[in-house]
């Protein structure tokens, strides 16, 4: 056996298992890759599904200045123009600290309300893994209208509501996501001697994609209790996601006159069977801080 036979011999000898650990390796890799758990993003469009909110946050050092306007009664008549002379607004700004928290601070025209709010997403749904994604949301609103009756003290601590709220998601598919949404309120003055100062609601929603840029959502908050006087009823609500050019365009439909979970779940007077429906829109513009994104 001449010298180059040898020196053959010898080099696929040690290639041999070099090439199989490579395989090995590569196979690890892939399996690897396999059970990775991948994170489902976009179960929703907006951080609103309607009138209330999503799991979704702003992206980490992203501003969202959003308006919510909503009209009044369709059933008002020809004199109020079905409800264009009347309206309510609200103007917020919402900031993303980090990938899990979110942090807002708003104003809306309803009793003159300031309120400030937090969301905390604690669970992000998985492809083959976490089932659903879960958020935390909540909120502390301060009335600053001027009380109606003059001989009471208007204590600043009288004006104020609390929210608790977890958000249950899960994107079924492309086409659809729903949402669950037990609700706490508490409010430290209430409006009839036999009303509770704390509330409970259980909400439920859904999204349903119509086209690539368009989705119909529908909310319903059913009360648990605090309807003693059987003036509050449901809220109820649809409407429509119009994304243009990177941003959301809303247009919706319900029952009530409230812009916050404080209002429109616990102080809805309005009534479908009434024709008690208002019409609105949410429209929002993003302002990115993010330089290295930007870059």
């Amino acid at each position: 056996m001449n010298m180059q036979k040898i020196i053959t011999i010898l080099t696929l000898a040690f290639s041999l298992p070099v090439m199989a650990q490579e395989d090995m390796l590569a196979e690890l890799e892939q399996n690897k890759a396999k059970e990775e758990p991948k994170l489902v993003y976009a179960t929703f469009k907006s951080t609103r599904l309607v009138s209330g909110h999503t799991t979704e946050l702003i992206a980490k050092k992203h501003l969202d200045f959003r308006i919510a306007h909503r009209f009044g009664n369709l059933n008002s008549g020809v004199e109020e123009f079905f409800g264009l002379d009347r309206a309510t607004l609200r103007l917020g700004f919402e900031y993303g600290i980090n990938n899990h928290l979110m942090v807002a601070v708003g104003r809306s025209t309803v009793n003159k309300t300031i309120d400030s709010y937090i969301k905390y997403k604690i669970l992000s749904q998985k492809e083959g893994g976490m089932p659903i994604t879960l958020t935390y949301f909540g909120s502390v609103a301060a009335k600053t209208a001027k009380w109606t009756d003059p001989t009471r003290n208007n204590y600043l601590t009288s004006q104020l509501s609390y929210i608790n709220q977890l958000l249950f998601a899960r994107k079924i598919n492309d086409l659809l996501s729903v949402q669950l949404m037990p609700t706490h309120i508490h409010k430290n003055l209430v409006t009839y001697t036999k009303d509770p100062n704390d509330i409970f609601a259980l909400g439920v929603g859904g999204s349903i994609k119509i086209t690539r840029s368009t989705r119909f959502n529908v909310e319903y908050y059913p009360l648990l209790n605090g309807n003693s006087e059987n003036v509050y009823g449901n809220v109820f609500a649809f409407g429509f996601d119009i994304e243009t050019g990177g941003h959301v365009f809303q247009v919706h439909f319900t029952n009530s006159i409230g812009l916050i979970e404080q209002q429109f779940i616990a102080e809805t007077t309005g009534k479908w069977s009434k024709g008690d429906i208002r019409y609105g829109f949410n429209i929002s513009r993003t302002f990115s801080f993010d330089k290295r994104g930007k870059k």
